[in-house]
């Protein structure tokens, strides 16, 4: 079976997270091909991969937002009545419509002649009499040109003919899940790491290049590419289950939706040996270097502990290239901190070199999904401390049906203090780090490795193959 894999900002040019779910995926089933679909907001070369693709990924097709689809006719366009209707209730946040992402997608001949058009021009004034607001109307107009733009552009970009569609989350991603599924009729799933149209709610809300009184439109928006998304698939996936209630909220058929969480290679790395040694205390985090991972609570953590006259070293992996201008934030209030010889970015590199010289681990991210990192280190047996995001709480805590202790701490994000706090207690009480550890690597052992997760996707794609697929297999 052929299988589409949409990502969005992320394989086989992002590495980790997200990257590395697929990776894993693509790897474990071998007698599928795969075609990756790769959604970016600007385009990348073969020397920018962070993966080796693996033999059974037969095409690799990017797609850029944004970018200019090819001439179509210049003949006049004219919109039944009935896509009329379908195009203003989709564009309008009122209808998750199949029928309007096809106008979009083919009958319209491009985006550009779309936006300068009767039809859009009426639909934008009507909207713009209907909704509370603050702005000109020409800053109104501007701003759905904005938003819409990058969907009609994406709908009309060449896609491959694949047996099944599956997205590793929704937005823009989902959105052309939705359309490949109902155009070539094949099955579609969905998989959400991090609740896609949550999380950019949160930017926005941050964002000061949006003025005040359109953040609501933009983010009822990234709810609509949800419900669009959640209203094609045959199956809506994520990893645990504040995820899945997020997803119900948002819009999602309870009958559609199930929890496979993430898998780590539990056998290789809970073989590597423990850290006996007792000073100095090493402290490791596997991590992008990107402010979603909040690296400066981090360093700010670290100047506490030294300041409390701590014996200590934190290890910071990851790649320092994602996002160069952040990373040089790091660097300098590394230095300015006076601690070049307590924190270092070392880049890039085998984890399983490095877990077994940590006593524990720390993320303190501020957005995250079910992450690999915390998994991979409570299968080498490292407590952690936490931030209370995404489903880290439940992987130290553990879930209802779990007979297993605490594996760490977790803290509210963006608080050093008590991430330092939570450290000094570790270094403290050595016998209760241990059980700690020994507590999470029993947790992976039960409910997170990768195998858990390969049967139940493996089971998936066969079901797709055969139920939905007309035998695809």
């Amino acid at each position: 079976m052929r299988i589409g894999l949409i990502v969005e900002g992320s394989y086989p040019y992002v590495s980790g997270g997200v990257s590395s779910w697929v990776h894993t995926i693509i790897r474990q089933m071998p007698h599928h091909e795969f075609h990756i679909i790769s959604i970016n907001p600007s385009s990348y070369t073969e020397e920018d991969m962070q993966y080796r693709l693996p033999p059974n990924v037969t095409g690799l097709h990017n797609l850029i937002l944004n970018q200019d689809q090819k001439k179509r006719s210049k003949k006049r366009f004219v919109l039944e009545e009935g896509d009329v209707h379908s195009l203003e209730k989709w564009l309008m946040f009122e209808e998750v419509d199949t029928n309007a992402l096809f106008v979009m997608g083919e009958v319209i001949p491009s985006s550009d002649r779309y936006f300068t058009s009767r039809a859009f021009y009426e639909m934008v004034k009507k909207s713009y009499h209907l909704e509370p607001h603050h702005g000109s109307f020409i800053d109104f107009l501007w701003m759905w040109r904005g938003m819409f733009e990058p969907v009609i552009r994406l709908l009309q970009q060449e896609v491959p003919e694949v047996d099944l569609v599956h997205s590793a989350s929704t937005g823009y991603a989902g959105l052309l899940g939705s359309y490949m599924a109902k155009r070539q009729r094949i099955p579609f799933y969905v998989t959400e790491h991090g609740i896609y149209s949550r999380e950019r709610e949160e930017e926005i809300l941050k964002a000061s290049w949006i003025p005040s009184f359109y953040k609501k439109h933009w983010i009822n928006f990234f709810h609509h590419l949800s419900r669009q998304a959640y209203k094609e698939a045959h199956q809506i996936l994520t990893l645990f289950e504040n995820n899945q209630n997020h997803q119900l909220e948002i819009g999602a058929d309870r009958e559609k939706t199930a929890i496979i969480p993430n898998g780590v290679d539990y056998e290789r790395l809970s073989r590597l040996p423990v850290n006996e040694t007792e000073s100095p205390f090493r402290i490791g985090a596997i991590i992008r270097i990107v402010p979603i991972k909040d690296v400066k609570t981090m360093i700010t953590a670290a100047k506490i502990l030294e300041q409390r006259g701590r014996d200590f070293e934190w290890i910071i992996m990851g790649p320092l290239d994602e996002d160069e201008e952040y990373t040089n934030k790091c660097q300098i209030l590394i230095k300015q901190n006076g601690l070049q010889n307590k924190v270092k970015l070392v880049g890039k590199v085998d984890i399983a070199e490095y877990l077994p010289t940590f006593d524990i681990g720390v993320l303190t991210s501020i957005s995250e999904g079910q992450p690999l990192a915390v998994l991979e280190g409570m299968s080498a047996g490292l407590p952690f401390v936490v931030t209370d995001v995404g489903g880290c709480s439940e992987l130290i805590y553990g879930r209802d049906d779990d007979p297993f202790g605490p594996a760490g701490f977790v803290v509210p994000p963006v608080h050093p203090d008590l991430v330092a706090d939570r450290i000094e207690w570790l270094m403290d009480y050595p016998k209760e780090r241990k059980h700690f550890g020994e507590n999470g690597r029993k947790r992976v052992a039960a409910f997170y490795q990768y195998h858990h997760m390969i049967d139940q996707y493996r089971e998936l794609y066969q079901i797709g193959g055969t139920v939905y697929g007309g035998h695809r297999i």
